[in-house]
């Protein structure tokens, strides 16, 4: 089952979504051309006299690297995609630019006095990599609006109390010191380590809490001294110093330590985020409701969902039951609109190769979706993905499984102009 299609009517006036047997249908008798491929739309060539819709909801997990989008019509999910985030690239980048900048600046201005600190930031500044969150989740807000008639939106407005995830034992006036309230760890460590077992890596079973360091021998609850593990790893370990455990996996053990001492860098982003969304959806003039992540999860538990962000947006808010249309989500991924700068430059800061100003080669720009059928070659076959240009007419394309290259112009063509997103559909049918 794929996603619904999209219709809109001559006006552009959305319409409710239909199934894919009845959107070819109209195509094939020249009742509609196609609109949009992602997400995939069709526009009638007739006017809709009596426009009547149902409403549809559109609901919305916030995550710190991808958000979870569905929409509900009554009980029904008849469109699902999960949304993945730039930010960390984002903030590399940054990083990149000020590094260079800064050494080049020490160069030149050996002896300037250093520049007055009069920089401002506005009420409710947000860095970068946390506001491009944002405006990813606003603009395919506002795109959909525009394909499909949305009478509401639900937000999980998610709280993560990281003085809880520190110290589980923390209370009193230490605990009012801290600034936030009521996170699950359990839910928080599931996150952390992607659902498997730290030891053994299997997935898809009963996982339990365990204490890297043990508690008899001097180990603490911190959310740093905290892993999962599978029962019969759990059992294996009992209360073994973890050097002791792994002391023939070394290159395991080093992972696992290193992945216990992460900063809370994704509970930080989704709370700086969470007010600022939905700020920003209310004035959408749509209503917007709000549910908590501990009742998306029991709607997922209750309604033996599968564990997916598109899913967990389907949960969110108050339901009763849900039934999926479609089990093969969107998967959508920021790329950007790529880069300003007229030049590269070495590791030192300097130019070293001027970029031209055309952008467009062959009639293909950077980032067009395409359909490639390579005759020869490593990658013979058919291949669909965002296309990287180059003067010569020998493009590179990134897929859902990897880069393809070479690709040559002549055997590719176009599906979907840039429009800083990259799109393929799940492998995994849940």
């Amino acid at each position: 089952m794929s996603n619904l299609v999209f219709v809109l009517d001559t006006k552009k006036q959305p319409l409710d979504p239909i199934p894919p047997g009845q959107a070819r249908r109209l195509l094939n008798d020249g009742k509609a051309a196609v609109f949009r491929r992602y997400p995939f739309t069709i526009i009638l060539k007739y006017a809709v006299p009596k426009r009547k819709t149902q409403p549809h909801q559109l609901k919305i997990d916030p995550g710190s690297k991808t958000t979870g989008l569905a929409i509900i019509q009554g009980n029904k999910v008849v469109w699902g995609a999960q949304l993945q985030h730039r930010g960390q690239q984002i903030k590399n980048d940054i990083e990149s630019r000020r590094a260079i900048r800064r050494n080049r600046r020490n160069r030149k201005t050996r002896y300037r006095k250093p520049k007055f600190l009069n920089r401002i930031r506005c009420k409710g500044w947000l860095a970068p990599s946390l506001e491009s969150r944002i405006e990813n989740i606003l603009t395919w807000v506002n795109r959909l609006r525009r394909f499909v008639p949305i009478s509401g939106i639900s937000q999980e407005l998610v709280k993560f109390d990281t003085q809880k995830m520190q110290n589980l034992e923390i209370s009193g006036v230490e605990y009012q010191q801290g600034e936030l309230a009521g996170y699950e760890v359990r839910e928080y460590l599931l996150e952390k380590w992607n659902r498997k077992c730290a030891y053994c890596g299997v997935a898809d079973t009963k996982l339990e809490v365990e204490h890297i360091q043990p508690r008899s021998k001097g180990g603490s609850d911190r959310i740093s001294n905290l892993t999962l593990a599978c029962h019969g790893c759990n059992q294996a370990k009992g209360n073994q110093d973890i050097r002791d455990f792994l002391n023939k996996k070394p290159e395991l053990l080093k992972r696992i330590l290193a992945q216990a001492k992460q900063p809370l860098k994704d509970a930080a982003s989704v709370n700086s985020t969470r007010w600022a969304l939905f700020n920003k959806l209310n004035e959408s003039g749509l209503p917007v409701e709000i549910g908590t992540g501990g009742r998306t999860k029991y709607n997922r538990t209750r309604l033996e969902l599968a564990k997916t962000h598109w899913l967990d947006a389907a949960c969110v808010g108050d339901i009763e039951a849900l039934q999926l249309v479609t089990n093969q989500p969107l998967l959508i991924a920021a790329k950007g609109w790529g880069s300003r700068q007229m030049c590269t430059t070495n590791k030192y800061g300097f130019p070293v190769k001027h970029k031209t100003r055309c952008k467009t080669f062959f009639g293909f720009q950077t980032g067009d979706m395409v359909r490639a059928i390579l005759p020869t070659g490593k990658f013979a076959g058919i291949h669909v993905g965002r296309l990287t240009v180059r003067e010569s007419g020998v493009f590179e394309m990134r897929t859902a499984k990897g880069k393809i290259s070479p690709v040559r112009h002549k055997y590719c063509k176009s599906i979907h102009c840039n429009d800083g997103y990259m799109y393929s559909f799940s492998t995994n049918v849940q």
